[in-house]
């Protein structure tokens, strides 16, 4: 599920509440049940013109129970915290469904690729360069802004410089003449060098622990 799906889900959910709660504000404000002659459940908000949204007894019942107001303030914390991660999801440059190429062919036409398949694409050919051994490759941002965000693993002992040249290159600039653009693309490009192996014999041995006699 993409986060554009989920942002409309959250967002629809959101106004239908908003929505309902509205509706019953308003039956209650005109007294459209009494006017109607519908008899609403027992218990049921707004029932009358001036009536409050929470009756003395719901408002103190749970007054004298010392646990009812930390839960109350966490729940709204965890609520607020929520919120909050939200917002900052939304801030996050997402990666483009599809872009645009370089019209080809009969006027009129448009071609268009999906971003996932270009990345897929980058980090395939990224796998088959020398000395690495995993990557990650996608894309994040739109339009002048789009920039290619890769991650590569190389073998023990790699060296870096012509493993980044190559990517510069190879894939990066590939990817760059596929879109039709002239310079090169903008790249974040994240390279790690695995570890050297210990060998078996010359790793530390531990000692082993001494237990205290017992007399």
């Amino acid at each position: 599920m993409t986060r554009a799906t989920v942002n409309r889900l959250l967002i629809g959910l959101i106004g239908l509440l908003l929505v309902l709660g509205a509706l019953l504000v308003l039956a209650g404000g005109f007294d459209l049940y009494r006017h109607l002659g519908v008899t609403p459940p027992g218990g049921w908000p707004l029932t009358r013109p001036g009536q409050p949204l929470l009756s003395s007894a719901s408002r103190t019942r749970w007054h004298d129970h010392g646990w009812w107001w930390p839960v109350v303030v966490a729940g709204l914390s965890v609520v607020v915290l929520l919120a909050l991660w939200w917002l900052l999801a939304q801030l996050r440059r997402p990666a483009p469904a599809e872009l645009e190429l370089p019209p080809v062919g009969p006027p009129g036409l448009r071609l268009r690729l999906r971003g996932a398949a270009l990345a897929e694409a980058v980090q395939g050919a990224a796998l088959r360069l020398p000395q690495v051994t995993a990557g990650r490759v996608r894309l994040v941002g739109r339009g002048h802004r789009l920039t290619l965000r890769a991650q590569l693993l190389l073998e023990p002992g790699a060296a870096v410089g012509p493993v980044v040249d190559a990517f510069r290159t190879g894939p990066a600039a590939h990817a760059a003449a596929a879109l039709g653009r002239t310079g090169e693309l903008p790249l974040d490009l994240r390279v790690q060098v695995a570890p050297t192996p210990i060998p078996k014999h010359e790793r530390p041995q531990r000692k082993a622990r001494r237990h205290p006699r017992v007399i």
